[in-house]
């Protein structure tokens, strides 16, 4: 073979990898390898969340270390606090009275995005399409828009960086396009390590307030049936727990479709409780009175959606 054949053999090889390379960059490849990144990555920033109207720019930490995260955000006006979580606990410090507040919950979320492990099993409610090519925060970035294939749920985009696939924007949008909420970076930077923060408060300091709620349990111990669930969505985790201050208890039942959450919140009612539907921003909810009970449907999703799975819901015991 001559030099000059040889020439076009490796030629034609790398032409065909690069056109490989490209053949794998499609929506669901790259939100994969997004959600590998935001685990194991040890980065920081900027970043702004543009929520019912208003803007609150905070300092984003994500720190990872052998499997273990932990995410802190810091907010950069007043009110001031830190919000941080690791694993399925979040301590918030408000640094005005030096009030700390403990949640401990059964399901682990992204301050980011939430994102399923299970990409390839949404195919039926979601489509996945890269539709461009943009920067955010100076970094060239793919645009994955997640679009809803039914009036259940919303549709989002996702501006993900393309050499290290981090989240660098995040947009929710309502059925007529247009934006409900935003998480933005202005500036990010990607680390070898990051330090963890300790705060293993004292559980009997008076200014540590911890909500605790008790392991998750079968859905099949919740004293109420929920009989219509959209497609996609699926029982997460369910709960009982005393309300702050008043000690009630309450249920809850989690929902999810991976991307969008939806609790059901179930009380016993009393004369200052609004029955109907409430909305602020993305997320909707929808209350009812069934017997003593009041239940409520809250979630980042359509008014049609909570509205729906409220009008489903039955009490256990209790006749038509």
């Amino acid at each position: 073979m001559t030099v000059l054949n040889r020439f076009f053999v490796v030629l034609l090889f790398s032409i065909g990898r690069v056109l490989a390379d490209e053949a794998e960059v499609n929506g669901l490849h790259v939100l994969m390898k997004m959600t590998h990144a935001m685990e194991v990555l040890n980065y920081q920033g900027t970043v702004a969340f543009l929520r019912n109207g208003k803007l609150e720019p905070m300092k984003y930490v994500h720190a990872a270390k052998k499997g273990v995260e932990q995410e802190r955000l810091s907010s950069l006006n007043s009110p001031m606090r830190e919000i941080i979580r690791d694993s399925n606990r979040v301590s918030c410090l408000y640094k005005d009275t030096q009030q700390i507040v403990i949640d401990h919950r059964p399901f682990e979320r992204s301050f980011l995005v939430d994102i399923p492990r299970k990409l390839d099993n949404l195919g039926a409610i979601y489509q996945f399409e890269i539709v461009g090519e943009e920067d955010v925060a100076m970094l060239p970035s793919y645009v994955v828009a997640i679009q809803a294939k039914d009036n259940f749920r919303y549709s989002r985009k996702i501006w993900i960086e393309k050499r290290q696939f981090l989240p660098l924007k995040v947009v929710i949008y309502d059925r007529t396009g247009e934006s409900l909420e935003q998480v933005v970076f202005t500036e990010i930077e990607v680390k070898d390590a990051l330090p963890f923060v300790d705060i293993n408060f004292s559980e009997t300091a008076p200014q540590v307030q911890h909500i605790r709620q008790q392991r998750s349990q079968s859905s099949a111990q919740a004293p109420f049936v929920v009989t219509n669930i959209p497609q996609g969505f699926r029982e997460i985790f369910f709960t009982r727990r005393p309300m702050h201050k008043t000690g009630q208890l309450v249920d809850h039942l989690l929902l999810s479709d991976g991307f969008a959450s939806v609790s059901v919140y179930m009380e016993n009612k009393n004369g200052v409780m609004k029955s109907g539907l409430q909305t602020a921003g993305a997320v909707n909810s929808s209350s009812r009175t069934i017997g003593d009970s009041q239940i409520t449907v809250m979630g980042e999703v359509p008014a049609e959606t909570v509205n729906y799975i409220a009008e489903g819901i039955k009490l256990k015991g209790l006749k038509d």
